[in-house]
């Protein structure tokens, strides 16, 4: 079965409410979508986190035309001569995020092919529900006075829904960081609570935030720290009680292999769309398990990278292990986003807080080819 055709497709729209974190704020979404066509008709789809318009110029301009006639079975053989190629000089970043989307459009081709969902090539389907956790509390532009009671009320929706987990952001300020932890956790005493500051700390005040969450039984401290400064990380953890979580701007094995190293991260993070792939992905989860860590995937995008972590996340063993098993949830991304709620025929079904594990062959997700066409700014094909 071999590669004769591989597309992408910038895919974007604009946001009727625009929300920010800590480093920035959004008008719009961008995502690149990439298909994978072989000489037997069957195709696969896959998803790059990161700069669209970048990453599409090194999917078309450089990987594509390297793996054109290549057997599509071969996913590890194909991602290490993509590695290999572009050695020297992308190891990480921009063109290691375009690998992954290859990577991604891979699993799905392969497991169509052989009539296998992609947990089930993972290894084996071990759950059909995955438990997930919100992810919003983004920042708005209005006064804080006025923003506070506003995510609380968007949280409570959450709980409303069946969520039993979410995670909110932090950043903005320690003050009304501060103010919004407290809140939340008297808002929604029964809830699991994570935040996640998205790097936007230096270590005093992480240690300050971090005993805050603490107080709070917060599960995770998400990125407290700078990724340049993976020193820090352990200083944090060795004041705290809660999880330290970071890895969605980390990538391949090598790159989880520092974090390990680092001895202040508890719980990784990576992004199958940006991470290297699902390919990569498990040599990631095997590098944690072998370190008795767990790793939990960054979501953000549309239903591909959804359904990825979707199943990689049912075909996962927690660690160490025990009778009653540790949930390992699923993020589930709440902020407008028509990328992912209006361009899938077929998605992953998430009711009541849970995320029915995909059972058709390959991801188990089917882009709408009509609805495409009202988002594609730009799409390439290389034979």
């Amino acid at each position: 079965m071999k590669i004769v055709c591989i597309r992408s497709h910038h895919l974007r729209c604009h946001l009727e409410k625009p929300f920010g974190f800590s480093q920035w704020s959004y008008d719009q979404r961008n995502v690149l979508v990439i298909e994978i066509i072989t000489d037997t008709g069957i195709s696969g789809w896959g998803e790059c986190y990161g700069p669209a318009d970048v990453t599409q110029s090194a999917v078309n301009n450089f990987y594509a035309p390297r793996i054109i006639g290549m057997d599509a079975y071969a996913t590890d053989a194909i991602w290490q001569h993509m590695w290999r190629s572009s050695l020297d000089f992308a190891r990480a970043g921009i063109m290691m995020g375009a690998m992954s989307g290859i990577d991604m459009a891979l699993w799905d081709l392969k497991g169509k092919a052989l009539g296998l969902s992609v947990s089930e090539l993972m290894g084996g389907r071990q759950r059909d529900f995955i438990p997930c956790y919100a992810t919003g509390m983004y920042y708005q532009d209005l006064t804080e006075d006025a923003l506070l009671p506003l995510l609380v009320e968007e949280a409570k929706g959450y709980a409303d829904e069946g969520f039993k987990a979410m995670k909110i952001k932090v950043g903005k300020n320690p003050d009304f960081d501060q103010q919004l932890i407290t809140a939340m956790r008297e808002a929604l005493p029964n809830t699991t609570l994570m935040a996640d500051s998205n790097h936007a700390y230096d270590l005093p005040e992480a240690i300050r935030i971090g005993r805050l969450l603490d107080k709070h039984d917060y599960d995770w401290f998400e990125e407290p720290l700078s990724p340049e400064h993976l020193p820090l990380f352990q200083q944090l953890h060795n004041k705290l009680d809660l999880a330290i979580a970071t890895g969605e701007c980390e990538q391949t094995r090598f790159g989880f292999q520092k974090l390990i190293a680092s001895g202040g991260v508890t719980l990784l993070q990576p992004d199958l769309a940006y991470c290297g792939g699902p390919s990569e992905a498990l040599k990631i989860r095997t590098l944690a398990s072998a370190n008795g860590i767990n790793c939990v995937p960054h979501v953000w995008g549309t239903q591909l990278n959804l359904a990825a972590a979707t199943h990689f996340l049912a075909s996962a063993y927690h660690e160490p292990g025990r009778a009653e098993e540790k949930q390992l949830m699923l993020e589930y991304d709440r902020t407008e986003n028509p990328l992912r709620d209006e361009l899938y025929s077929v998605a992953v079904h998430i009711e009541g807080g849970q995320a029915s594990v995909p059972t058709a062959p390959g991801l188990g997700v089917n882009i709408d080819l009509n609805a495409i066409k009202q988002f594609d700014i730009n799409n390439t094909e290389t034979r």
